[in-house]
Parts: C-alpha cells; sequence; structure tokens
C-alpha cells in the first residue's frame, strides 16, 4: 500500500481535480446542464479510483469533496453577533410583594384542591404584574406554571411578557406541544396588528430568553407558528434578527418555510433563492431541502435544472431518496421523457431504492400518454410483482388509455380488478369506461354504468353526460340524448360547447337542419364559443341535404366570426360539389384551400383529397 508521502504529486494532482470538480458543480443551475452531467460521470470515477489507489478508503475522499464544497459556499464572513439582554422585571412593591408571596405560599402547599377555590380571595386584587412575580417563585414546577398561568388567563388575558416566560417555561420543559399552543393560540386573535404585534412579540421573546429558559428552541417554535400562519415574510424576519444573536433556526424548521413558499406559485422563486442563500449564514440543508426545492423547479417548468439538483446533493452529504428519484422522473414525465425516465427508474433501483406507487403512477401516465398502454399495464404488473400496491390514479389512468384506444374490454378487465382488489373506483374512472362504451357504441352497457354510478351516490359531471349524449347523438336517439341534456340543466351542470357541438351533430344526422340551426343560435346567445368541429357538423347536414349554398354562407358566417374553415369543411363542401358534378366550384374551393395552406405537407394532404374526389365523381 502506498503512503501519502511517497506519492505526494499524485496527490497533489488528484487534489487539483477535485479543486475543478467541485468548481463545475457549484456552477449551480446554469445552462450547462449536459456538460455538468457529462462531468460528474466521467470524472466522479477517475477521482475516485485514483483515491483508493492511494491507500484512502472511498468515503475519505466524499468526505473531502463536501468539504472543498463547504469551503467554496460557506466562505461568507461570521456575522458578529450580540449577547441575549439581561431580564430585569419591574420590583414590587411591600404591598405587591407580600400578595404575591401569600399567593405563591397557597398554591405551593395545595394538595388536591382546586387552583380557583383557593385563590378566589386574590382574584379582586391580582394584576398581570402579579402573574409575572408569582411565576418567578414557581417557574421550577412546571405542572404548577401551567395550571397557575390557566387560573390567570381565566380572570383576563395576560399581556405579551407573561406569555413569553409560560413559553419559556415550556421549552425549556421539553414540552415543545404547549409552547407552540401558547405562540399560536396569540396569533389567532382576531383584528390583531400584525406588525406591531410582530415587532412587540420578538422583542419579548428575546428579553425572557436569558433569565427564563435560554433554550434556543422556543425560537423555532415560533419560527414554525409563523409560517404555519402564512406570515412568511415575518417569518424571513425573524431569521435575519435570531442571526444577530448567533441563532440559527433548524434545518426542519426552514424545510416548512421553504414548503409554505413553494406551496405558492409566485413564491416559488423567493425559496429558490432563500435556498441558495441560507447555506451562508450556517443552515445545512438535508435531503427533504433538496426535494422541496427540486419541485419547486419542476413546477416553475425547470425539469433540468431540477435534475442538477440531484446531481448536486449527493456531493453536499445528502443522499437522493424515493421522493428525489419520483419528483425529476414525475418532472421528465410532464414533458415526456420517456427514455430518461426509464434510465432514472434503473438507477434508483441500483442505488437500492424502490420505486414506489407515485414513481409508477408518473410513469404509466407517461406511457398512456404516448400511446403504449399495453406497455403501461406491463408496468402495473411489475408494481405488484414487487409488493407495490396501484392506487384508484393509476387504474384509472390506464382504464382511461384503453378507451382511447377504443380496447373497452381490457378496459373492463382493469375496471373490475379494481374493484377485487377493494379500491373504490370514484366518478373520474366511471366516466373514462363510460366515454369509451359511448365512443364504441355500446350505449346499453355505459348507460348501465351511469345508473350504478347514481346508485353510488357519485356525482356525474358535464365530461360524463356529454359522453353519453354524444353516443347517443350517433347512434340516432335523440330523444335519449335530448333528455340528459335536460336533466343536466335541471341538477345545475352547464352544458358546454362539446355538448351542443354533439347535439347539432346528432340533428343534423337526423336531417332536423333547422333545429340545429336554432342551436347554434342559442350556444351563440349563451355566449359559448363555437369551435370548428360545431360548424363542420352543421356544414355537412347541410351538404347531405344538398343546402350547400347555405353550407357555403356558414362557412362565411364563420370566417367572419375569426374561425377558419380546415381541411374536413373544405373537404366536405368539395366532396358535395363533386356528388353534384359542379367540379369547378370543385376546384375553386381546393386552390382557396392551397392558398391558405401554411405548409407543403398541407399542400401535399390537399392535392391528394383533391384527386382522391375527382376519382370517386368519375366513379359515380
Amino acid at each position: 500500500m502506498k503512503s501519502l508521502s511517497s506519492d505526494s504529486s499524485t496527490w497533489r494532482g488528484a487534489t487539483a481535480s477535485l479543486h475543478k470538480f467541485s468548481n463545475v458543480v457549484i456552477m449551480g443551475f446554469s445552462n450547462r446542464h449536459e456538460e455538468v452531467c457529462h462531468f460528474y460521470s466521467r470524472h466522479s470515477f477517475q477521482l475516485f479510483s485514483h483515491h483508493l489507489n492511494l491507500g484512502f478508503p472511498r468515503n475519505h475522499l466524499q468526505l473531502l469533496v463536501r468539504r472543498s464544497l463547504s469551503r467554496k459556499l460557506y466562505s461568507s464572513s461570521s456575522i458578529n453577533t450580540r449577547p441575549f439582554p439581561d431580564y430585569s422585571p419591574k420590583k414590587p412593591t411591600i404591598k405587591d410583594s407580600e400578595l404575591v408571596h401569600q399567593i405563591s405560599k397557597a398554591i405551593k402547599l395545595r394538595r388536591s384542591e382546586p387552583l380557583c377555590r383557593i385563590l378566589k380571595p386574590y382574584e379582586s386584587k391580582f394584576r398581570s404584574d402579579h402573574l409575572i412575580w408569582v411565576l418567578m417563585n414557581i417557574k421550577n414546577d412546571y405542572e404548577l406554571v401551567l395550571n397557575f398561568f390557566d387560573w390567570a388567563r381565566l380572570l383576563r388575558d395576560p399581556n405579551l411578557e407573561a406569555r413569553c416566560i409560560v413559553v419559556q417555561i415550556a421549552v425549556a420543559s421539553k414540552d415543545l406541544k404547549m409552547a407552540h399552543e401558547l405562540i399560536f393560540d396569540f396569533w389567532s386573535k382576531p383584528n390583531l396588528d400584525i406588525s406591531l404585534s410582530f415587532t412587540h412579540f420578538v422583542d419579548r421573546l428575546i428579553y425572557t430568553y436569558k433569565d427564563w429558559g435560554s433554550d434556543p428552541n422556543v425560537f423555532d417554535v415560533f419560527f414554525q407558528v409563523l409560517v404555519e400562519v402564512g406570515m412568511l415574510s415575518e417569518a424571513r424576519k425573524l431569521f435575519d434578527k435570531l442571526l444577530n444573536y448567533g441563532v440559527i433556526v433548524s434545518v426542519n424548521s426552514c424545510n416548512l418555510y421553504l414548503t409554505q413558499l413553494s406551496r405558492n406559485f409566485d413564491m416559488l422563486g423567493m425559496a429558490i433563492k432563500d435556498f441558495s442563500e441560507f447555506p451562508q449564514v450556517g443552515v445545512h440543508w438535508n435531503t427533504a431541502s433538496y426535494n422541496i426545492i427540486m419541485n419547486s423547479l419542476f413546477q416553475l417548468g425547470k425539469v433540468k435544472e431540477a435534475h442538477l439538483f440531484l446531481l448536486r446533493m449527493e456531493f453536499k452529504g445528502c443522499i437522493p431518496d424515493v421522493v428525489s428519484y419520483s419528483t425529476i422522473i414525475n418532472g421528465y414525465c410532464h414533458i415526456g421523457e420517456l427514455q430518461k425516465v426509464l434510465w432514472l427508474v434503473k438507477e434508483m433501483q441500483m442505488n437500492g431504492l424502490k420505486p414506489n406507487s407515485y414513481t409508477y403512477s408518473s410513469l404509466i401516465l407517461l406511457l398512456c400518454r404516448s400511446g403504449k398502454v399495453v406497455e403501461g399495464e406491463k408496468v402495473l404488473r411489475k408494481m405488484i410483482n414487487q409488493g407495490v400496491y396501484p392506487d384508484n390514479v393509476i387504474y384509472t389512468t390506464l382504464i382511461d388509455g384503453f378507451c382511447k384506444m377504443g380496447n373497452t374490454e381490457a378496459a373492463y378487465k382493469l375496471f373490475d380488478e379494481m374493484e377485487s382488489q377493494k379500491i373504490v373506483p370514484d366518478f373520474v374512472a366511471y366516466t373514462a369506461l363510460i366515454c369509451g362504451l359511448s365512443q364504441t357504441g355500446k350505449m346499453m352497457e355505459a348507460e348501465r354504468l351511469f345508473n350504478e354510478m347514481l346508485k353510488k351516490e357519485l356525482e356525474p359531471d358535464e365530461v360524463t353526460y356529454t359522453a353519453l349524449i354524444d353516443g347517443y347523438c350517433k347512434s340516432g336517439e335523440m330523444k335519449k340524448a335530448f333528455s340528459l341534456h335536460n336533466q343536466m340543466v335541471q341538477i345545475g351542470l352547464t352544458p358546454n360547447v362539446v355538448t351542443y357541438t354533439a347535439l347539432a351533430d346528432g340533428l343534423c344526422k337526423c336531417g332536423e337542419l333547422d333545429t340545429a340551426n336554432e342551436l347554434l343560435h342559442e350556444m351563440c346567445r349563451k355566449g359559448l364559443q363555437l369551435n370548428i368541429c360545431t360548424y363542420n357538423s352543421i356544414v355537412n347536414g347541410l351538404c347531405k341535404a344538398g343546402n350547400i349554398l347555405q353550407a357555403i354562407r356558414l362557412m362565411e358566417e364563420m370566417q367572419e366570426a375569426g374561425m377558419y374553415p380546415d381541411t374536413i369543411t373544405y373537404t366536405t363542401l368539395m366532396d358535395a360539389y363533386c356528388k353534384t358534378g359542379e367540379m369547378v366550384k370543385a376546384h375553386g374551393l381546393l386552390r382557396e384551400m392551397l392558398i391558405g395552406a401554411s405548409t407543403y405537407s398541407c399542400h401535399i394532404q390537399c392535392a391528394h383529397e383533391w384527386f382522391l374526389f375527382v376519382r370517386n365523381a368519375g366513379r359515380g
């Protein structure tokens, strides 16, 4: 085994590489994502293997890496701290001293008798100052302190100083729950002047600290309460003020603060900023901290930057956990990076971490969105074999995926499996299956599921009703479709443009063009923004009825409304002209369509469609 002294030049080379490596990592979250990831994967092995050749264990180099990073990140000058002030309460008069002595003696000598009975003779003379003086006499008996404080605040609300004293005693007695309740109770008061009260509370808590507890956890509890009640600005002010006294809020409290910031989209930037600043004053982030920030970056759409955090945290001594990987995996799932997701799942397992339901849920959702529903079901089987039990969301995602493929049989099997696993389908699962059945014309089964929903007191929404209405319209059952429409309105649901489009399309297919036209005007009166599908449905109905001129007028109205015809609109009209032998007009529409086309591929598509129409017209 080589000694360090026998190969100092090699050691210096390794150290230089180490500094270079730490510099790359500390670049932070610039746009050099690929470079940092490449350097990480290439140099980390070289450094660790080189160091092993020098005869040192691997974890020794990891420690050096962390120290090197720490020197670079925490090199800010130390803060000059001030001492906590001495507590100097107002001195009692002789008369007050006698009363305080009598009360203190009475409550100390009591046995099982309630305080309210013992102290009844003193109620009329008792003031807020007396509370503090008595507390000074009994502060070593925590239970007695709480009982006496409860009695005192039944008479009148104690002043802020007395409350802070009891909070200090509670924390010193390791009763953080009581301290939290006392502070929270104060900040729950109605009509509280937040700014003034915050200043006074901080001053009193600092003033009473030295002589009544000297446990820094008291500031942690106060910080947590401020965060919980949404006073994040005040929490940050407290954090900064405590630094003047050499007190650093715990990492768990800071994590709570970051979590609350990250729940508000407008404050995500503040969360990331504070995350980068807090270590400069001594906060040492843990794995949970990084998870919060990675999720914040993901919410901002910065998935690659979040991935950099996953790499960075390992070199800060924080080991990524299942939540860390699941957060990044979910991020890449949202932007459709399937290969990266699969690699991260593999890496996660190589590191001894077992994907959880959330991880698999993200992966299955991405596979279904990519049209790989069968692969998604394979993931479901894999997770079950690994002892990870799927939830309602996973089953519903797969049911919806199979329904969109038109494979309602596979969707139904999953629905039944879901119930056999004691997972209760919600209205989303029912709606997904009803949509699939309606699209494939299986209206009897869709209706049965709809009635089952109602029996289970699951409330259908606009999507559920619209799916059924569309299904009935396509099967020509307009009476049932309008019955559902009326039922929908009666229970307070508002039909949307998709609902009306389905009805209009059904009416047109049944030849009821006047009713469809009335429906169109009703939509306009209700302020619904008609879409291209609505217009195309009525254009198609008019063309089939031979009312080509009226269809052309509707297309013109459509353009006046700021909506331009698509390929389906032109195709429908050209088809109608071809069938009546009006080839010149059909060709004119083709030219108009080609002029409006924006890409070469669209030109090719339109020309191909024209060829098909001409060929079909010739056959006719």
